[in-house]
């Protein structure tokens, strides 16, 4: 392994910091995910391979046998099949729960490095054998374990919130609380600040284990704590804050470690989906603050469990919307989780192409939260291969519901609820689309049932709305059929 310096090492880490910015730059936009998606698997791929290469160099040096090679391959094979595996399987509806489990291997990944740095950090080349780690890795140290703490065990709870399936109380949609919550939180993270600091400020060559695992536990604590009070209608902002962590988690461990790569890399992750859970919390009406903190959700999710007004809803066949949309100039699309659930993007591009060969103007409306991920109907749509050029952001579309012929709805809920119009409403001030104005709606849904917010929608009681009732798939099979 002398082939490889650290001069070559640090050029590599560089070339990969670079291929990671040019991923996030790529997946800004639909039309340049795919180029996006090609950097980040080259930029992984480069600082892999330079990594395995670097420990193999250090574990050379240091002369301490090859039984770690074959560890250290046997973590690559079984890592990576294991990652292959589960996304060549995973579903688009549970791609967010995929997420999630990724960012809780980030964030124990960046614990388990603390731990080792902590024991013996001469194999990591920071001290000298004997000697004492300096103040600053030690705050390197004890930050980075309780964001990766706090990542890991946050983003166990936001798996099992969104797998949904389940029966333990705190992986249920319903958010969890007890009476002095905030205060238990609050006493906790200064208690985890306080051992920190003895952590830091401890003397002597030994580390000061005791108030560090003290510390880490109770960051794992901490994390659970504050995910279980949030509700299923605000997941898509847990998603991007939990992103957000992972990425300050390696960053802080990059630090630790003197890795540059790391630093880059992890400090793109953490400023990206911070910058994307505040546009998460714009579009959802929610203070930042309160996200970052975990308190946020129980109202909304208690005001939904109030028992829905039984009122007189609209409802038509298949052939009833095909017929509406045919004799129409202009249709916009809201694409929801249900469509998403039903696997149905398929069907909505071939009914949209025989609209379109008939002359009807169809375009694709996207709310910033639609589903249950940032991104999840951009997703969706482009594996169905609709062209990029149809679909448009709430901002970009929201001022042409009013000239509409017809608004089809499949699947969505809370982010086309007029109900947020209304000053006492729960979700008051939520940016929402603006189906309601369109000139006829068709609602396709499988029940009346609610959305994540657990309010009833009033579009589906308006006078211009009629509802079609079904599973999305068949629903816009027959639609295709009925459309001549």
């Amino acid at each position: 392994m002398n082939f490889i310096s650290m001069n070559l090492v640090t050029l590599l880490y560089l070339v990969a910091s670079v291929c990671f910015i040019q991923a996030l730059k790529g997946l800004s936009s639909p039309s340049t995910a795919r180029a996006g998606n090609a950097f980040g698997m080259t930029g992984m791929a480069i600082a892999t391979v330079t990594t395995v290469a670097l420990i193999l160099k250090l574990k050379a040096e240091m002369a301490t046998g090859t039984m770690g090679y074959g560890l250290v391959i046997l973590g690559l094979v079984v890592g990576g099949g294991i990652g292959a595996f589960a996304a060549k399987k995973v579903e688009m509806t549970k791609m967010p729960e995929l997420v999630a489990a990724m960012h809780s291997l980030i964030g124990l990944a960046a614990v388990c490095i603390a731990v080792a740095v902590v024991s013996e950090p001469w194999v990591f080349q920071i001290t000298e054998r004997g000697v004492a780690l300096p103040f600053g890795n030690r705050l390197e140290l004890f930050i980075g374990t309780f964001v990766g703490a706090v990542t890991f065990s946050g983003s166990v709870i936001a798996f099992g919130k969104l797998s949904g399936k389940y029966k333990f109380r705190l992986f249920q949609g319903a958010p969890v609380s007890f009476p002095g919550q905030h205060m238990v939180n609050l006493g906790i993270a200064i208690a985890i600040v306080v051992l920190g600091l003895m952590f830091c400020f401890s003397e002597g060559a030994e580390p000061a284990w005791t108030p560090f695992v003290i510390m880490a536990i109770l960051s794992f604590i901490l994390g659970v704590l504050i995910i279980i009070p949030i509700g299923g209608a605000d997941m898509p902002v847990v998603v991007s804050m939990l992103n957000s962590y992972s990425g300050w988690a390696a960053a802080g461990i990059g630090f630790s470690l003197n890795n540059s790569m790391l630093i880059i890399a992890g400090s793109l992750v953490g400023s990206s989906g911070a910058i994307l859970s505040y546009i998460m919390c714009k579009a959802m009406n929610r203070s930042f603050f309160n996200v970052i903190l975990g308190g946020f959700g129980g109202e909304a999710a208690a005001a939904g469990g109030a028992a829905q007004e039984q009122r007189p809803v609209k409802s038509g066949s298949a052939d009833d919307a095909a017929f509406i949309m045919s004799n129409a100039e202009s249709v916009i699309i809201v694409p929801g989780y249900g469509l998403a659930v039903a696997r149905a993007q398929h069907a909505l591009k071939e009914l949209v192409e025989k609209l379109t060969h008939q002359g009807v103007n169809v375009k694709y409306a996207i709310h910033p939260v639609a589903g249950r991920m940032p991104g999840h109907m951009n997703v969706l749509l482009a594996e169905a291969e609709v062209p990029y050029d149809q679909v448009f952001e709430m901002e970009d579309i929201n001022g042409e519901f009013g000239q509409t012929d017809v608004v089809l709805v499949l699947g969505a809920n809370d982010v086309v609820n007029p109900a947020a119009k209304d000053p006492k409403s729960p979700i008051a001030g939520m940016p929402i689309l603006e189906a309601y104005k369109a000139k006829s709606i068709i609602v396709n849904k499988r029940s009346m049932a609610s959305g994540y917010a657990g309010l009833d929608n009033d579009l589906f009681y308006q006078p211009n709305t009629m509802m079609v009732f079904g599973d999305a798939k068949k629903v816009l099979e027959s639609m295709v059929k009925a459309v001549e």
